[in-house]
């Protein structure tokens, strides 16, 4: 018969957003690279039927 060992509790991640204070350049370049992204994600919900932005 062999015993189970019960699983280890599961540790929090560092992150990187975590890990860095954020800065006005650092939001600003994130907010440039997500422009497709909101692009994209704006083009879906027309399509779904979502009232555009006011």
């Amino acid at each position: 018969m062999t015993t189970q060992t019960p699983p280890e509790e599961p540790q929090p991640r560092t992150t990187e957003i975590l890990a860095e204070p954020a800065t006005v350049d650092q939001c600003r370049q994130d907010y440039i690279r997500g422009a497709a992204d909101r692009a994209t994600a704006f083009k879906q919900m027309r399509r779904a039927g979502a009232p555009g932005p006011s």
